[in-house]
């Protein structure tokens, strides 16, 4: 596929995507151009590069998604110490691994409880067969277990499964709420 039919198949997508009240948004010489006919040789080269330049900000009515991670793998013990020890945020330590049914439970609640702390609060995950290292460290002997450290200090864990309340409660707890 050619550099012009992916240009022309992007520009298909973005116009497909926009609703006759976003076409509406668009300063009159790109509303032109979504309404125009698809046809590339209809359009001067200028007007398409004009609506698919990178510099062209998305109309309001378009939402704007940011992705933002709520948690990160813990990846060895130097990455340990720099992301969790030394972080300014409190934050939440998963043990937990592939094999435990129960991790892959609270998991994501955990994660979801963590999110809604927009940014107050980091979760570190560390796999304990990854990492045994620091699991015998933080004396984890069962899994799923959760640590709460704040400036490099345990303040906080608990083992097993806490549902949705409870868990908002702890990471409440643990970012001084």
């Amino acid at each position: 596929m050619s550099s012009l039919q992916m240009a022309h198949r992007l520009l298909i997508r973005r116009i497909w995507t926009l609703s006759t009240k976003d076409i509406r948004c668009l300063p009159t010489s790109t509303a032109t151009i979504a309404s125009s006919s698809f046809s590339t040789s209809l359009q001067s080269a200028q007007s398409r590069v004009f609506f698919l330049s990178p510099s062209r900000s998305l109309p309001r009515s378009l939402p704007h998604t940011f992705s933002r991670t709520v948690s990160f793998n813990v990846q060895d013990h130097e990455d340990f110490t720099e992301r969790v020890i030394n972080n300014e945020l409190p934050v939440l330590i998963d043990f937990h691994a592939q094999w435990c049914g129960p991790c892959k439970i609270l998991g994501p609640r955990l994660e979801k409880a963590v999110a809604k702390q927009k940014g107050r609060v980091a979760m570190a995950k560390v796999d304990i067969d990854d990492h045994t290292d620091l699991a015998i460290e933080y004396g984890v002997s069962a899994v799923p277990t959760v640590i709460a450290m704040r400036g490099g200090d345990v303040v906080d864990h608990f083992v097993g499964i806490k549902d949705d309340d409870e868990l908002d409660s702890f990471v409440s707890k643990v970012i001084g709420q």
